[in-house]
């Protein structure tokens, strides 16, 4: 067992027999049988790629058939899993997204399969999954995860970089082919025209969408709008856009990808945002910009009005932002000192008191483990869903606060969570995917 010490294995053994001296075979054993047992992973110990999910079971979200419908009778049906369960996987999974009800798994293998869905599918957001008994007919929901086949030119060649899900749409981006969408497209959020009167429901149609003047390297679904960055630094917009979130102006629906400008003309830009109605995106200089829907004062540092059309810069006094997220009525930024700010409204993590800010406020770097005796722990990454927020530190540890809408914070208990709290999880967390009321975590284990 490599990289594993056990004091019951080679030298250690050997070492005891030694102190035992010149007992009986007998006396050895029981000797040895009341030693106690330890075993330590070493640095060439090698860990394993797992994918745990908690949070709200009966969509199907979270891929355990049996926790929907129990194996026997005498099992009863689990609504809500309050705490990280593992779920098998054959593949490795290097990326993961969690819409309204559903999850899409991806890996960067050279297999035909490189994308798994599972969860709510009435609007064949995570494609057509053929019905056993017709197969003129697919399944509207999906217990397990099951593959999700992509009309790929190159299939072999071809890897899947991400995956990212909306209230009823999902993309899905590539290294080499460009984006794929499916699902709902009734507002355009899918990258093509809208269809009137299309039916949505048993859906073989995955959309390859055009238009970009080149290559994207990420995308973010929105509740019904869909962000594109290019590797030149441009961000493309499509779906509804009634609140500005698609930050083309005041056309409510767009059914093509098309460039975004206000204040992000000349700008590149390092990362992109999606949550709910609003939209945020983070530049190569550490400057962020916002814009979309300000009702819950999202973009209330800019403006009065409760609907931003176009882009516009914050000037939040916050430093060099690293990463920004927002979700619902909340928002959180990341500078690269590793500070987190939150603003918005709704639980933010300072507490009962404040539930309100149009400023981002720091979170004090002790609820995330910084210490005098930790003082390297820094947040490497930040999440949110529609109303709770994740963040992952240096050191492989997630912590959550916020709505925690039917045990979707993996923390063991019911309530909302008004500060930072660790989940546990055995391993090393790498990445983390909110949805409205699951998780899912892609973590380095050696279990």
């Amino acid at each position: 067992m490599a990289g594993v010490w056990s004091p019951l294995r080679g030298a250690p053994f050997r070492g005891l027999a030694q102190a035992a001296g010149g007992r009986s075979a007998r006396a050895r054993r029981e000797a040895e049988e009341a030693a106690p047992v330890f075993a330590y992973a070493g640095r060439q110990a090698r860990r394993k790629g797992r994918v745990f999910v908690w949070g709200f079971c009966l969509a199907g979200a979270l891929g355990l058939p049996s926790f929907v419908v129990p194996a026997t009778a005498f099992l009863k049906r689990r609504r809500v899993q309050p705490v990280p369960y593992r779920l098998e996987t054959e593949e490795k999974i290097h990326s993961a997204a969690c819409g309204y009800g559903f999850t899409l798994l991806s890996s960067r293998t050279s297999d035909l399969t490189k994308v798994w869905g599972m969860g709510l599918n009435k609007d064949s957001q995570i494609g057509f999954h053929q019905s056993r008994r017709d197969r003129a007919r697919g399944y509207e929901y999906v217990l397990e995860p099951s593959p999700v086949p992509l009309p790929l030119d190159k299939p072999q060649q071809t890897r899947v970089s991400q995956v990212s899900c909306g209230r009823a749409h999902s993309l899905v981006l590539t290294d080499t082919e460009g984006v794929f969408s499916m699902g709902n497209n009734s507002f355009g959020q899918c990258g093509r025209k809208v269809v009137e009167g299309e039916v949505y429901s048993e859906s073989q149609v995955i959309n390859r969408l055009q238009g970009f003047e080149d290559r994207v390297v990420q995308v973010a679904c929105g509740q019904d709008h869909s962000l594109f960055r290019t590797e030149r630094g441009d961000v493309y917009s499509c779906g509804w856009g009634a609140d500005g979130q698609t930050g083309l102006g005041h056309y409510d629906v767009v059914g093509r990808p098309t460039k975004l400008r206000g204040d992000l003309s000349g700008v590149r830009i390092a990362q992109v945002a999606a949550g709910g109605d609003c939209s945020l995106a983070v530049s190569e200089e550490g400057d962020l910009f916002g814009w979309g829907n300000s009702e819950y004062l999202q973009l209330a540092s800019v403006t009065e009005a409760t609907q931003v059309n176009v882009p516009r810069h914050l000037p939040f006094k916050v430093g060099r932002v690293k990463e920004a997220a927002c979700g619902g009525t909340v928002c959180a930024l990341l500078n690269e000192e590793g500070h987190v700010f939150v603003w918005g409204f709704g639980i933010l993590g300072k507490g009962p008191k404040l539930m309100e800010t149009v400023v981002p406020e720091m979170i004090p770097p002790s609820l995330f483990g910084f210490s005098d005796v930790n003082p390297e722990v820094r947040v490497a990454r930040i999440r949110c869903g529609l109303g709770q927020f994740a963040a992952i530190t240096n050191r492989g540890e997630l912590f959550v606060w916020g709505k925690n809408v039917r045990g979707c914070l993996g923390i063991g208990r019911m309530e909302d969570q008004y500060f930072p709290w660790r989940v546990t999880v055995p391993g090393e967390v790498m990445d983390v995917a909110c949805g409205v009321d699951h998780m899912v975590t892609l973590v380095k284990s050696f279990i």
